[in-house]
């Protein structure tokens, strides 16, 4: 015979949703325990987690126990990954190529020594450490955006360079002449917006800790970010 300890208390990983004594059904916990996978909850496996997230179950009024939980139609889904790989993708692959052209003059670009004599005509010192800097920002930042590793540490490398780019562009307006900065910030915005947002599951990060919850990696980096702005933009210039 059945007593009222044998029954689930912590169905699927949410815990208390079917503890309350006998007033729950424990034979509907029971299905949703063995059928989890099939409800696709966001925070399964290496997700984000429920209390980052909107992922509820409600129970219908019916005391019918062998009635399922209703899942609402307002969670996560996997559009939401899409796009932000998409936006990793294009965000990445843009600084990929950029920070080639700076460093070996691909695609007509304008090589170190070249990228080097373009940063002393806007007053920088140091001009071929610092095109070597901003070279290899690039690309390692980019191409941590493109795997989603370390995520926030990449997205806060290309932010930094975008908004220094905005700055020496400032005078030319937003479309210019001749050189507007639209593109600079299309591309700071991408990267701010992977800060917070983090790389999603189709990613490196999936299963780390800041992969789960961003926010609190981003916000340091963010800061991070401000400081190699004033350093190259004051101290170097």
């Amino acid at each position: 015979m059945s007593t009222h300890d044998d029954r689930p208390t912590d169905p699927g990983g949410y815990p208390g949703l079917y503890s309350q004594g006998g007033s729950g059904y424990s034979g509907g916990a029971h299905r949703l325990s063995e059928q989890d996978d099939s409800y696709g909850r966001y925070d399964d496996d290496d997700g984000f987690d429920s209390s980052s997230t909107t992922s509820v179950l409600s129970r219908p009024d019916s005391t019918d126990d062998t009635t399922p939980p209703v899942r609402p139609s307002y969670t996560w889904h996997g559009g939401l990954d899409l796009a932000l790989l998409v936006l990793r993708l294009v965000i990445g692959g843009t600084f990929v190529a950029h920070s080639l052209q700076k460093l070996f003059g691909l695609w007509g670009g304008l090589g170190i020594d070249g990228f080097a004599r373009y940063l002393g005509d806007f007053g920088f010192s140091q001009t071929t450490l610092l095109a070597w800097i901003t070279g290899v920002g690039e690309l390692a930042g980019g191409a941590l955006v493109i795997l989603g590793l370390f995520t926030p540490i990449g997205a806060a490398a290309l932010l930094a360079v975008s908004a220094n780019v905005i700055y020496l562009k400032w005078g030319a307006g937003y479309f210019g002449p001749p050189v507007g900065f639209e593109r600079e910030a299309l591309l700071a915005a991408g990267s701010f917006a992977l800060l917070f947002t983090g790389a999603g599951r189709v990613s490196l990060d999936r299963p780390t800790p800041w992969g789960r919850r961003p926010v609190p990696l981003g916000l340091f980096m963010l800061l991070i970010a401000a400081g190699l702005c004033v350093v190259s933009l004051i101290v170097l210039r």
